[in-house]
């Protein structure tokens, strides 16, 4: 008798073709920006310690239950020409795929990337989550020289995190344009480029 297949799916929208925007198509000379703050992990941690100061309670949920609405309009613009969420497997997790999906290299400017406030003195204080550690052991040796705080922060697992986006220059004003509709403050944190070499697939400077 032959078997038969069975699955099952949920469609939660349409999009037409030419608006979808993979990891897997960033094209050098991309600029790249992160559409919320790191450190979601580290906060989240610090209060299960009961380290977390009265200021920061509830910041970490906060930017959790931002929604990535603005990832629709970043959609229309042609020069975004990747785009993907960062959760689980932190910032350099997620650019890896991308710099690997579209045969490219990055450099990351740490001191530009957004984190939330006061981050680095909680990861002093041991506010590290157990998935900082996993995530680095898996694509660590993807990455060039990083400090240990580059790599507590940079690897740091986050839950509803922003959209990292892969914009040409020509579109980065629009790109602007739209975040700044939604509120959302955008610096680049590092660019794309081609592939090189004996150069690590990620650099991160200060």
């Amino acid at each position: 008798m032959p078997l038969s297949l069975f699955f099952g799916l949920a469609v939660t929208g349409v999009v037409p073709v030419s608006k979808i925007k993979k990891n897997s198509a960033a094209k050098a000379g991309c600029q790249l920006f992160l559409t919320k703050p790191l450190g979601i992990g580290v906060l989240t941690t610090a209060e299960k310690k009961g380290l977390l100061k009265p200021e920061h309670q509830g910041l970490a949920t906060e930017i959790m239950c931002r929604m990535n609405k603005a990832g629709t309009d970043f959609s229309d613009i042609e020069g975004v020409t990747a785009m993907t969420d960062v959760t689980g497997f932190g910032l350099l997790g997620h650019l890896s795929e991308i710099c690997e999906g579209s045969g490219l290299q990055a450099t990351i400017h740490f001191s530009q990337v957004p984190r939330l406030p006061e981050v680095e003195a909680y990861i002093e204080q041991g506010c590290v989550p157990g998935g900082t550690g996993r995530n680095f052991e898996s694509y660590g040796h993807l990455i060039g020289n990083i400090s240990e705080m580059q790599r507590k922060l940079l690897c740091d697992p986050q839950t509803s995190g922003g959209l990292l986006l892969a914009v040409q220059p020509e579109a980065v004003e629009q790109v602007k344009e739209v975040a700044k509709r939604f509120n959302i403050d955008l610096t680049s944190i590092g660019e794309l480029t081609e592939p090189k070499a004996g150069r690590a697939l990620i650099e991160v400077t200060n």
